[in-house]
């Protein structure tokens, strides 16, 4: 998993959006969050700048946060898949063939960005892996 800049994020790749509404999750990141099929997705607004979100499950969500459901940054919910895959809701605004930067984010959830520094510096690196569904 590179880094892209010296104390910048660590990312795990590129995933594109598959025609059924899923994103691939990089196995690495798949393990590291310590996702499970069959878990909920839930889809969190990210900041306006990246134009992403970051996908946690119920849990990896704090306690010490607002309940998830009814959450206004919660953008929807999804499922996580054997084909490992989440399934994304419609108001996450992904559409199919969509590229979107996989981030290591917090320990709640995990980075997709879509625009920003970030993935302007992954266009940089072509030796980036590309995740797609399939």
């Amino acid at each position: 998993m590179p880094q892209l800049v010296k104390g910048g994020k660590w990312v795990f790749g590129w995933a594109v959006a598959g025609e059924d509404g899923s994103l691939p999750i990089p196995p690495a990141a798949w393990a590291e969050y310590g996702f499970r099929i069959g878990d909920t997705a839930i889809f969190v607004r990210g900041s306006a700048h990246s134009g992403g979100f970051s996908l946690s499950t119920p849990t990896r969500w704090p306690a010490t946060f607002a309940a998830w459901e009814g959450n206004p940054r919660v953008l929807g919910t999804g499922t996580l898949t054997a084909s490992h895959r989440a399934v994304m809701p419609p108001g996450v605004g992904v559409k199919p063939g969509d590229r979107l930067l996989v981030i290591r984010g917090s320990a709640v959830g995990l980075g997709f960005a879509a625009r920003g520094r970030i993935c302007a510096a992954a266009r940089e690196h072509p030796e980036l892996e590309v995740f797609r569904p399939s």
